[in-house]
């Protein structure tokens, strides 16, 4: 992909990918990562295959942190964006995610000519100039780099969450519902850590007063607890 957009006269391309839409503890992140030009670095595999760069989740963990380590010295550069769970809960996934995402991209110390994005939906808008592809995770290097960089970048701030609420048991969950997270919050109750407007709070009948509810019609995110 990055070659094509290069063909048509574009030099500073950012892949742009996130992790943690779905948990129910700890940030949205956001990584827009700027590839060089020239290949990207492979890792050693079994025998004489090697083990190319593409989607996190098609990686193991210790793949992932050695890509980690090695693609910043590839990149031209990368920087993170995220969105806290009082965020997510005041505004909802969707804007959270856009707020994200451009703290990342503003954080560059470059402004790219395009932004790749996995997925068919362009949730950044202007003044971006944006592609949409799906699966981009497996196609374009760039948007690559940035799951697996913001991947590890999130496991390790959930592994520090994780040490201040070890019944959690972030640090092997990042915050997702694992059996030990969901038995830790039927027994002591969402930390300052979890999103409290999701649903996953109405499972739990004596923490279920502590749910955030957004009022549609605010139009300002105002929140209101039921």
């Amino acid at each position: 992909m990055e070659d094509e957009l290069r063909a048509a006269g574009a030099v500073h391309i950012a892949g742009v990918d996130e992790v943690g839409r779905g948990a129910w503890a700890g940030p949205v992140v956001v990584c827009a990562a700027v590839t060089a030009f020239g290949p990207p670095p492979e890792l050693p595999g079994r025998g004489q295959r090697t083990v190319r760069l593409t989607d996190s989740k098609l990686l193991g963990p210790a793949q992932r942190e050695a890509f980690a380590e090695v693609l910043p010295d590839w990149l031209t550069c990368h920087a993170y964006g995220a969105s806290a769970p009082e965020e997510i809960d005041e505004v909802g996934m969707t804007e959270a995610l856009r707020r994200a995402a451009c703290r990342a991209l503003e954080a560059l110390p470059l402004r790219p000519d395009v932004v790749l994005l996995d997925g068919a939906h362009d949730f950044l808008g202007r003044p971006w100039r944006v592609r949409c592809e799906v699966k981009a995770d497996q196609r374009s290097v760039s948007v690559a780099a940035a799951s697996v960089l913001a991947k590890v970048h999130r496991d390790r701030l959930m592994a520090e969450i994780g040490e201040e609420h070890p019944a959690y048991g972030f640090a092997a969950n990042a915050g997702y519902p694992s059996p030990v997270h969901q038995q830790a919050l039927a027994e002591a109750g969402p930390t300052p850590h979890h999103r409290l407007s999701w649903s996953y709070l109405d499972d739990l009948p004596q923490w279920r007063h502590l749910r955030k509810h957004r009022d549609p019609l605010a139009g300002s995110g105002q929140m209101t607890l039921l």
